[in-house]
């Protein structure tokens, strides 16, 4: 290397008739940020993988070709990410590494105040020996242009390529690819299987339309390198046949809500505030007569290019951060929910600068050997949306918009007044879903539109309910009532532990509750379970004691897993336990250290491990301690009264912030959009939400005929004004006369028996 000292100081580039390049940076599969670079000497793949970083002062003397790298963010949120990411390299004074091959890319940022807005990184391009496998850290080929245009990466024209692709009937759809090891390049130039010029050929490139190109760790192109090393076995790519999809359906073949709940699970974190969900009708050309749509609607953050990619492909690497709020993990929550709630899915989404058209259909890939999902892209420019042509031509993009005028009930009309419900400044995702799943003659899933008539569990709501109204199986579940497992009302009244979504479903507003706050004679208990903090909440539910369930209700990541999960004695007996109702959010226990986490990629239950089975094993300790403490015979029969929960509690309609309300409280009488300057909370949005206590047992008691003794036996009592040693659990017992008192109770002393009253 030479003893050239590097100016970071550079001011950006400006392209004047150059050429430059398109690239989408990220890490760990997280997008940051679409870039371009200007004159590159060589093509580059579309999305740059950062592996690495290194100290600034190890380039201070090194002498490689330098260029300019200008941020080009597809919406807000790419935008703020890039000033992160060059605010991090320069705090640390680090350099971002992204490798392809022997060919090396070193990202730095700019060093003088003049660039404190970070309006461009300084590129270092260092060049290595190349030899087979290079690339093998980056996917795609970006798009190239000149002086605004678009041109192909290879020598060929593009329009020659499309006509090839014409003449040997391969349309440039998605090709799903699995990299394995067989033939070598020479017997896939003679095999009839491996004769696609889009996957396998050797020296003809994937069309620049190939959705392929925004999904890492995808290879496509044998490597050239690859036709010298014959005698050597080569990697060779197979596609996904078309009933791969009715495969993946059966991951929620025992109950279509689980389906439901994975659109869910996208939009909360896509960072949606409201979310509808119904059924409408449409009119198929193909079947000539209205049919019923499922549409899941919600206005998060929307998908670019690359996301919507992610999101439809197959097997993406998945990433080694995860957010603490996040949920989406596995990669295909999507196609498993849609392809299980209907044959044919669409997806509309929307950035601030971008729009994309996804169609993952069943019926469009009959007859096909291999997988095809048609997508259009387009990118804002000025006041308009134009095909996005740094990742497809109009040739593509047209040939895929008739693919999904010709299958579907969507043209480029019905699709226009579709994201036209954004506007120009909003941003979201609409998903379509027809060929519904069938029971029989009929669809699986029945709605109302919330006539009384209409909807048995939810009077005059509209809701979508399962037509069989089957319980889910579950160890010891006697009782045939639960709406929670055939209403999608009910389900998603108690889906999110801390629920914020404003969520619809036919037309009608989800009355989401946090379950735990509604319970009564409420205990919060704190445990160590092999090292790890758990956080039960456990209370009695007057609505499930007359429905005769009780059980666990288990959290991840804030989302239901498992409910009504029977342990301890509720697993034996119907009266043992019953309405009592567990609250836990354990993803601290089932999120291990090396990034793995035991819930089954279904999201209905987790695998059976050794933190799993040490868990129903405390539960069912806790349980039954619980109901041997505070069960009492004589308060069972009291009536309603004695079941109401400890606190009333509302949720503002505008910050969506829980307020606890007095006891006895009537939530019915307060407005279905209720706000926080509204009675009787009289206050602000800006003030905290109230937690429930730890360590806190509400109980209410009340022996008939014992009011004056009880009195007696408080007035020789002396109140303990604080009581927190952590050997002991604080106990508030409220009286029906106002009085309270407080007693202590060891706990490692032996358990308490049940209550009984004197004669």
């Amino acid at each position: 290397m030479g003893s050239v000292t590097f100016d970071l100081n550079e001011q950006q580039h400006e392209n004047r008739g150059g050429s430059f390049n398109y690239v989408l940076l990220q890490k760990d599969c997280k997008n940051i940020c679409r870039t371009k670079v200007c004159d590159l000497p060589i093509e580059v793949p579309f999305i740059w993988s950062i592996i690495s970083f290194m100290p600034t002062k190890a380039y201070q003397k090194r002498d490689l070709p330098k260029f300019s790298l200008l941020p080009d963010p597809e919406d807000g949120h790419q935008n703020s990410e890039w000033g992160k990411f060059l605010r991090f390299l320069s705090d640390n004074k680090k350099a971002a590494i992204a490798r392809c091959g022997s060919s090396t890319f070193h990202i730095l940022p700019p060093q003088s105040e003049e660039c404190s807005n970070f309006s461009h990184a300084v590129l270092l391009y260092e060049c290595g020996r190349s030899g087979p496998g290079d690339c093998n850290q980056m996917a795609g080929t970006s798009g190239r242009h000149v002086n605004g245009t678009a041109v192909n990466s290879s020598k060929r024209s593009y329009k020659s390529e499309v006509q090839y692709g014409l003449r040997n009937s391969k349309p440039p759809y998605f090709k799903e690819e699995i990299c394995d090891s067989g033939l070598n390049a020479k017997e896939m130039e003679t095999s009839p299987k491996h004769r696609n010029p889009q996957v396998t050929e050797p020296h003809r490139p994937v069309p620049e339309s190939s959705p392929c190109e925004s999904v890492e760790d995808s290879p496509r192109v044998l490597n050239p390198a690859v036709q010298k090393r014959t005698a050597s076995p080569a990697k060779s790519f197979i596609v996904a046949d078309p009933s791969y999809l009715r495969t993946l359906s059966q991951t929620h073949a025992s109950w279509i809500f689980g389906a439901i709940a994975e659109l869910v699970d996208n939009s909360r974190d896509a960072g949606a505030s409201r979310l509808n969900i119904s059924v409408e009708s449409l009119f198929s050309k193909k079947a000539q007569r209205k049919i019923p749509v499922l549409s899941v609607i919600d206005d998060g953050h929307g998908m670019t290019y690359a996301d919507m990619m992610r999101m439809i492909s197959f097997g993406h690497k998945r990433p080694t951060d995860h957010r603490e709020d996040q949920i989406g993990r596995f990669g295909i929550g999507f196609k498993t929910g849609a392809m299980k709630l209907g044959k044919d899915a669409i997806v509309l989404t929307q950035t601030l600068s971008s729009r994309s058209v996804a169609f993952l259909s069943q019926s469009f890939n009959e007859g096909k050997d291999n997988l095809e999902i048609p997508v259009v892209a387009y990118r804002k420019e000025g006041q308009y949306m134009e095909v996005d042509l740094s990742v497809q031509s109009e040739a593509t993009a047209e040939y895929n918009l008739n693919a999904i005028k010709e299958f579907s009930s969507f043209n480029e009309y019905f699709i226009g007044e579709k994201l036209g419900l954004f506007g120009e400044e909003r941003t979201g995702t609409q998903i379509y879903i027809w060929n519904l799943d069938r029971w029989g003659n009929d669809y699986t899933l029945e709605w109302n539109s919330g006539k009384s008539s209409e909807n048995p569990v939810h009077s005059g709501r509209g809701d979508i309910l399962i037509r069989s109204r089957r319980v889910r199986s579950r160890p010891g579940q006697t009782s045939n009532k639960v709406p929670l497992d055939y209403s999608l009302q009910s389900y998603l009244e108690v889906m999110f532990l801390n629920p914020r979504m404003k969520i619809s479903v036919q037309g009608s507003l989800v009355k989401t509750r946090p379950l735990a706050k509604t319970l009564n004679k409420t205990s919060v208990i704190s445990g160590e379970i092999m090292g790890r903090t758990i956080v039960l909440t456990l209370g009695r539910s007057k609505v499930e004691w007359d429905r005769t369930n009780c059980g666990i209700f288990l959290y991840w990541h804030g989302r239901l897993i498992e409910s009504y999960k029977r342990v301890g004695g509720q697993k034996h007996s119907a009266d043992v336990g019953r309405g009592v109702i567990g609250v836990a959010d354990i993803t601290n226990l089932i999120d291990d250290g090396d990034d793995n986490s035991w819930v089954l990629n279904s999201k209905q239950g987790f695998q059976d491990c050794e933190m799993y089975a040490k868990l129903e094993e405390w539960l069912g300790k806790k349980v039954d301690e619980y109901w041997d403490t505070h069960f009492d015979n004589l308060e069972l029969r009291k009536g309603d009264e004695r079941h109401k929960p400890d606190s009333e509690w509302v949720q503002c309609y505008s910050c969506r912030k829980w307020r606890m309300l007095n006891a006895g409280f009537n939530t019915n009488t307060l407005p279905e959009e209720w706000f926080c300057y509204m009675p009787p909370f009289n206050g602000k949005c800006e003030v905290p939400e109230q937690q429930m206590g730890r360590g806190i047992i509400v109980i209410g008691e009340k022996r008939s005929g014992h009011d004056e003794q009880n009195r007696t036996a408080r007035q020789g009592e002396t109140p303990k004004k604080e009581m927190r040693p952590e050997s002991l659990e604080a106990e508030k017992i409220t009286q029906d006369d106002g009085d309270t008192k407080n007693r202590c109770r060891s706990k490692q002393g032996q358990r308490s028996k049940p209550w009984k009253q004197t004669a």
